[in-house]
């Protein structure tokens, strides 16, 4: 391996709970499952799958914002991972770079092969379901969320109205299994989906006193 867990790890020292190496093993697992069932290069993929995050801690000391080409996480990560696989072959590398640039929910960069596309699905698999529940209440603690919060109708993010886990299931979560690239992922994200439905549902009717 390019790459070993030990070497990884070390770059993500001081890593938020949400994006910490925890995730990124989970992300390792997920991928390579995909891996194998998607018929995808396994070192490719696992190789980006535990890079594919190093860069957060740098975005989020930025003063600018996240969404710039400059300071995206991902687009940072495969330079990153280009310095550090340099001695590898430059076809190897680049696969493992562009997964990383193509992780990312929120950039216009869309996978290409195969390997992009399993990992894409392995770190949004891990925002749903049960970790990923345990995921969104984690960052709303962080950023100091209410607990629970209804929906309006207008809600637009970055708006007046208080964000909270519920509010990113609304607008984010319960889309993830519908933006799966490959069919081991979709199957694994319809199940998850479910799981996370559900406990948003008995939330709501808790919160109300209905159940």
């Amino acid at each position: 391996m390019p790459i070993t867990i030990e070497q990884a790890r070390a770059l993500y020292q001081g890593a938020d709970s949400i994006h910490d190496f925890d995730h990124v093993l989970r992300v390792v697992a997920l991928a390579d499952r995909l891996a194998e069932e998607e018929g995808a290069n396994r070192e490719i993929v696992r190789t980006a799958a535990l890079l594919h995050d190093m860069a957060r801690a740098e975005e989020h000391s930025s003063n600018r914002l996240e969404t710039e080409p400059e300071n995206d996480h991902a687009r940072l990560g495969a330079q990153r991972a280009r310095e550090i696989l340099a001695g590898e072959a430059a076809d190897f590398v680049e696969a493992v770079a562009h997964a990383i640039e193509a992780h990312r929910y929120r950039n216009a960069i869309a996978p290409r092969t195969i390997e992009a596309k399993v990992l894409f699905d392995a770190d949004k698999l891990d925002s749903i379901g049960a970790v990923g529940v345990a995921r969104a209440f984690a960052f709303g603690g962080v950023v100091h969320q209410p607990l629970w919060g209804e929906v309006s109708a207008g809600y637009i993010p970055g708006g007046d109205e208080v964000h909270t886990p519920h509010h990113e299931f609304h607008v984010k979560l319960r889309h993830i299994k519908d933006q799966l690239y490959t069919a081991t992922g979709r199957r694994i994200g319809e199940a998850r989906h479910r799981v996370m439905a559900a406990f948003y549902e008995q939330m709501a009717a808790e919160v109300r006193g209905e159940r």
